[in-house]
């Protein structure tokens, strides 16, 4: 099992879970965060540190497409092992619909 951050972290952009993990295993895009799966210890710890609750276990049912876009935009992205500030609008779009179609950006994050 691994952790995944799901699209309610698009746009919004809350690294509480960042300032938690024991192995820094998260990377930046431009508007999310995603998990390396193969860094991860699946301890849980990040997973209630999200305001919006997008990180998921993989074991939940119909995550396959997110472990897959985990994997691969951790190769491509910064890590990111410091807490920022959530994106401006984030309370705004926490729980908006459709995230993924409308607002998935491919560019990188700063990192550290």
């Amino acid at each position: 099992m691994t952790y995944v951050v799901i699209d309610n972290c698009i746009r919004c952009k809350y690294t509480d879970c960042v300032d938690v993990c024991p192995v820094d295993c998260f990377y930046e895009g431009e508007n999310m965060l995603v998990i390396h799966p193969d860094e991860c210890i699946d301890c849980g710890v990040c997973e209630p540190e999200c305001p919006a609750e997008a990180i998921k276990p993989d074991t939940e049912p119909d995550l396959d497409k997110w472990l897959t876009i985990n994997a691969e935009y951790a190769e491509k992205w910064p890590n990111l092992t410091a807490r920022r500030d959530p994106m401006p609008e984030a309370e705004k779009h926490d729980g908006e619909a459709g995230k993924l179609e409308k607002y998935f950006s491919e560019k990188p994050g700063e990192g550290d």
